[in-house]
């Protein structure tokens, strides 16, 4: 008897210590409504990053400018962000990208009123799209269309909206033709009957990094093995996904605060662009860099290493 109680105790000790050996991380996201960032919260709740011995704690923020000052007030350790965020780096945010999350822009739309004329993107000649805001990634797609379609830049004319419910109030008294947003935002209305999907943006823009990993630049000099699992766990995180559909929209559901139906949507349409490995494409890397340019955020392209560290990737779980 008294040796199972020993026995008892060693295992107990030993659960016990591996608790507190958990690295406490502080991971910020950009936004709240985006489906392509919740590898995270998946991760969290199914006790992945537990497994590379992280015990991780999500902020969500209000957008790329957000996240980085809290890099730089060093209240975050890495970060889940777009693409064009990795700019911050050259503007004096100590930080890098270490890893490519998402490809292809699926998580972004254009998404027109439920009873708008408008049937084609062909049709979008000369109308106004709501944006996020001046010199935004969403103004950028704006433009890229327009382009696209032969038009020109201002094919088609930028109105900066803000917030969401602003830009849908404008959206139903037509004081804007449709706009750029989360494709997921884009099911909700759906669902509401106050709007429809157009086209995804991944239709003119095929290669892309839209989402990437960032990380501090102190941490990844002073502990590289701590960034390294947490990339080991956010795509362990986006396997799991990929395998367990029913599992990923239950939880996606609650973090998203959306309908299941919406989210199962969004699953279906969006899981394409998840990355297994988190390297990063040179074509698409060279597409965000033409975006720095053409947003009037660089005035020439940046070299790669200034941008981004590959060490981390491909990730090998």
């Amino acid at each position: 008897m008294l040796g199972r109680t020993i026995v008892a105790a060693l295992i107990l000790l030993g659960a016990a210590t591996a608790a507190q050996a958990a690295d406490k991380l502080r991971v910020g996201k950009t936004i709240g409504v985006l489906w392509s960032l919740t590898p995270v919260d998946v991760g969290l709740e199914e006790g992945i990053f537990a497994k590379y011995g992280l015990d991780v704690e999500i902020t969500t923020l209000t957008g790329d400018p957000k996240l980085m000052a809290a890099f730089v007030a060093d209240s975050l350790d890495v970060g889940l962000g777009g693409g064009t965020g990795m700019v911050f780096a050259l503007k004096g945010a100590p930080v890098l990208g270490i890893a490519a999350l998402a490809g292809a822009p699926r998580n972004f739309s254009i998404i027109v009123g439920a009873d708008s004329p408008i049937r084609s993107p062909k049709e979008l000649k000369g109308k106004a799209l709501g944006v996020a805001s001046t010199g935004a990634l969403t103004e950028w797609f704006d433009k890229s269309v327009a382009v696209a379609e032969g038009w020109g830049k201002d094919g088609i004319r930028s109105i900066t909206t803000g917030g969401f419910e602003a830009t849908v109030a404008l959206l139903k008294t037509h004081q804007i033709d449709g706009f750029i947003g989360a494709t997921e935002l884009g099911y909700q209305l759906e669902e509401r009957g106050q709007g429809r999907i157009l086209v995804g943006m991944e239709t003119y823009i095929p290669r892309f990094e839209t989402q990437i990993l960032t990380a501090r630049e102190p941490l990844i000099r002073s502990n590289p093995d701590l960034v390294a699992r947490f990339v080991k766990g956010i795509f362990a995180s986006v396997a799991f996904m990929k395998a367990n559909r029913e599992k990923t929209i239950a939880i996606t559901s609650r973090v998203l605060n959306m309908t299941p139906t919406v989210v199962a949507k969004t699953y279906d349409y969006e899981i394409a662009m998840l990355s297994d490995d988190g390297v990063f494409d040179p074509v698409s890397v060279k597409v965000l860099k033409d975006s720095y340019v053409d947003m009037g955020l660089l005035t020439e392209q940046p070299k790669d290493e200034t941008l981004f560290t590959t060490q981390f990737v491909p990730a090998k779980l």
